[in-house]
């Protein structure tokens, strides 16, 4: 055969087989286009569901979810308060139910959840609580709702508010630990259940104060959302408390007991007019609901105000939250949130939000210097969630005006430091050590022995130091005399509402507060919903693993897998934000200046 006559390749992308490869991708990225956009499509009427449980952590942590494994954590704060606005204007939105079971959370964030659902409320939409089995925190949310439902065989269990600390002296010096400590000042009590065998009169003062405070506004408002009076109320606690959910409703408590199914089914019915099934459930879940708004809220302005959250204790470096410090905040992750903030030519204010107990002392300072220099070149507005207090109250100096929720536990104005001494503990397992020093302290900062002499001094001396830096520190941002800020510091712990008559904050309110006075104070449209830009920005699971910040890759997946299976054995947070530290000290035997909360209350 002639070359001629052989047959012609055909050439470029009209074969067969290299349409096929351009075709079928394409035709798969359509098919999955479309199923993601139906995925997100919610009815035209419908039922939002939202449940709410644990602790509400302000944002979501980033090591929420792995791959192929779910995040099985509760909504965040901030989601909540975000799916509740979004709810309370959208005409989609025909009623909502609060699945409330477990919440265990500051007086502050259920405060603001009220608020939240009262905006709903307002906004013509009915809400209705669905309680399990639930105890004070669970009912106190679900008092805020125009109708309370308990689930039919549970029981509800009101027995009022405790406070609780457990104190480690003399379990450690058993075992031969002991530890030393600088407190600064009196009210600073942190150090308590190391140096300590019980409560001192200014901890129990402290702890009185707030817990009375808590209590009465607990009385109060759930006796007047639920008609009776607030003696009768506190009656029941202190005679009834646990009771069947039969009796719940015979003494007003609740308005009627059901099971979750015939809850979906009634309002199914309601919205529908159809007799429920698989093709008319009028349910909408939280999640698909926040995947079918514009997040996190509608904008109407090309203008921006960026969000910058500080949530959990506050720490030098990722690579102590890596080690086991836990998840919290720490200064390089702000000094990235604000400058991409202060880059943002769209970005006109900033609003901070401050859900912290404090951490490291220097950290702190850290913090306070970055935002200082961020407020002078956009206004910043601070706003207060469950705590910010000690260092997450230094944090706060920054802000041009401070917002606090009146139960918000604030100040805190003190520091402590702790070291740990060993020796005990060497001597019984006999534990020998020989040391070759040069310098006179080379070896004072070791947990096999106790301070002593000068060392001591020094010790003590550098504690103060940071206190009397840190009273300046608030005196300038606060505009008061030393004398002043020393008579509302000294570890002292305040609810927001004593708060602002302290001088400490500027106003009592929520985040969406901050952010409207954010707005003004920026000269911003007022008829126009700026964007809002969350920081830290929310990242991938993948991101997450390779940003490689101060851990390796291996720490980071070992962390992130050991909490995802620690979930399946402790679902809810039971531990205080003091635990991470608290390890934190007993693993490195190393001296630590802290400016940290000493307690924590929590409603359950």
């Amino acid at each position: 055969m002639k070359t001629s006559e052989l047959p012609t390749k055909r050439r470029g992308c009209f074969r067969t087989g290299c349409l096929i490869a351009l075709i079928v991708p394409a035709l798969l990225i359509v098919g999955l286009f479309w199923h993601l956009h139906a995925a997100h499509a919610v009815p035209d009427r419908f039922v939002l569901n939202v449940p709410l449980s644990g602790t509400l952590d302000e944002i979501r942590k980033e090591s929420d979810s792995l791959p192929f494994m779910p995040s099985r954590e509760p909504l965040s704060l901030q989601e909540l308060l975000f799916l509740l606005d979004h709810a309370a204007s959208d005409n989609r939105v025909k009623e909502v139910v609060l699945d409330i079971g477990g919440v265990h959370t500051t007086p502050a964030k259920n405060s603001e959840i009220r608020s939240a659902v009262e905006r709903v409320r307002k906004g013509g939409k009915k809400v209705t609580a669905f309680l399990r089995s639930a105890e004070d925190g669970d009912y106190l949310l679900a008092t805020a709702c125009d109708s309370i439902i308990l689930e039919r065989g549970g029981f509800l269990l009101l027995d009022g508010l405790k406070a609780e600390t457990l104190f480690y002296t003399t379990p450690l010096g058993k075992v031969g630990v002991q530890f030393q400590a600088a407190q600064w000042k009196r009210y600073k009590s942190g150090i308590e259940p190391f140096v300590r065998t019980g409560a001192s009169k200014e901890y129990l003062e402290e702890i009185n104060t707030l817990l009375d405070e808590v209590y009465d506004e607990y009385l109060s408002y759930a006796s007047r959302r639920r008609g009776i009076s607030r003696d009768s109320f506190e009656a029941i606690i202190n005679q009834v408390a646990l009771m069947s959910a039969g009796k719940a409703k015979s003494l007003g408590l609740v308005d009627g007991t059901a099971s979750y199914w015939e809850l979906q089914r009634t309002l199914t019915r309601k919205i529908t007019g159809k007799e429920p099934s698989s093709d008319n459930d009028a349910f909408v879940s939280a999640s698909l609901y926040r995947a079918a708004v514009e997040w996190p809220r509608k904008a109407e302005s090309d203008e921006s105000i960026a969000l910058v959250t500080l949530s959990g204790p506050i720490v030098r470096t990722t690579g102590e939250q890596a080690m086991g410090m836990g998840e919290g905040i720490d200064v390089e992750r702000v000094k990235r949130s604000l400058e991409s903030a202060l880059e943002n030519k769209k970005v006109k204010a900033l609003v901070l939000r401050i859900d912290s107990p404090g951490g490291d002392a220097l950290a702190s300072a850290d913090m306070l210097e970055m935002l200082d220099s961020a407020a002078v070149k956009k206004p910043l507005v601070v706003s207060m969630s469950g705590v910010a207090a000690s260092g997450g109250y230094m944090a706060a100096l920054a802000g041009k005006t401070i917002f606090a929720q009146p139960l918000t536990i604030t100040g805190s104005i003190g520091v402590y430091a702790l070291k740990p001494n060993i020796s005990g503990l060497a001597d019984k397992i006999g534990l020998k050590r020989e040391v070759v020093t040069r310098g006179r302290y080379a070896d004072s900062d070791t947990p096999f022995k106790p301070l002593e002499g000068e060392a001591y001094n020094k010790f003590v001396a550098a504690s103060g130091e940071i206190y009397s830096d840190f009273i300046a520190k608030v005196a300038a941002s606060r505009k008061m005399p030393l004398a002043e800020v020393d008579s509302v510091a000294g570890g002292r712990v305040w609810s927001g509402s004593r708060a602002l008559k302290a001088g400490l904050v500027d106003r009592t309110g929520g985040l969406f507060d901050a952010i409207e006075a954010a707005g003004v104070m920026a000269k911003m449209d007022k008829n126009k919903k700026p964007h809002l830009l969350l920081y830290p920005v929310e990242k991938s699971w993948l991101e997450t693993l390779w940003s490689g910040e101060g851990a390796t890759l291996r720490e980071r997946l070992t962390v992130a897998l050991r909490q995802v299976l620690l979930h399946q054995i402790i679902p809810v947070k039971e531990f205080s934000s003091l635990d991470a530290f608290y390890e934190m000290l007993l693993s490195s035997g190393q001296l630590h200046m802290l400016a940290l909360m000493p307690c924590e209350i929590i409603i359950r």
